[in-house]
């Protein structure tokens, strides 16, 4: 069986649920290809057969697109952990996992700290954005510290973290607005006048 016709029939899986598809998802889900294993991993998921024991393996994935397709799954599933994720060494998974950090009601402390951590201190921007953003969406006082620095980070950061100061009320969220309202990028103005 080539690559390709592989590839289909994992993308064919998660639709069409036989337990022989399924199957053959499980199995690939041991794959040599990361290709393959993502599939199967997705497949799963839009089955919802998927379970925690073999997401925790895609999270432990020698590749890094397995682990972000795990980060990415983990949005909708509240409780489980994203600590290895937010802590991996390739930052598109961080930023999945920041993402999906910011989809759950609440998160577990180790996270909430993290993300303050991703959101102040990363290298990246994408993953600053994406830190910022899921701490607004939280919406715990204890992240308004890095969101407000973030208002003063690159414009795509600027943006988010003007967007996440929605939850908050205080003269520190009152004065960043007022800044932001005058930014010299027209998007982190708009973000102001949108939360207005």
């Amino acid at each position: 069986m080539s690559d390709t016709t592989l590839w289909r029939r994992l993308a064919e899986a998660g639709h069409t649920r036989s337990t022989e598809a399924l199957d053959e998802a499980r199995r690939s889900l041991r794959h040599p290809e990361p290709t393959v294993r993502e599939l199967a991993l997705g497949a799963l998921d839009r089955a919802g057969v998927l379970e925690t024991q073999e997401w925790e393996v895609a999270v432990a994935d020698a590749d890094p697109t397995v682990r972000r397709r795990a980060a990415l799954i983990a949005a909708t599933r509240p409780g489980w952990p994203l600590d290895a994720l937010l802590a991996d060494p390739t930052d598109t998974v961080v930023e999945a996992a920041a993402w999906a950090a910011g989809e759950h009601v609440t998160v577990a402390e180790s996270v909430l700290h993290r993300l303050v951590t991703l959101a102040t201190d990363h290298d990246d921007a994408l993953v600053r954005e994406a830190a910022v953003a899921a701490l607004g969406a939280i919406g715990d006082e204890r992240g308004l510290p890095a969101i407000l620095r973030g208002c003063t980070d690159k414009p795509a950061v600027r943006r988010r973290a003007v967007l996440a100061l929605a939850p908050f009320d205080t003269p520190e969220v009152h004065a960043a607005l007022e800044a932001a309202r005058s930014d010299h990028d027209w998007q982190v103005r708009q973000a102001a006048d949108d939360l207005s």
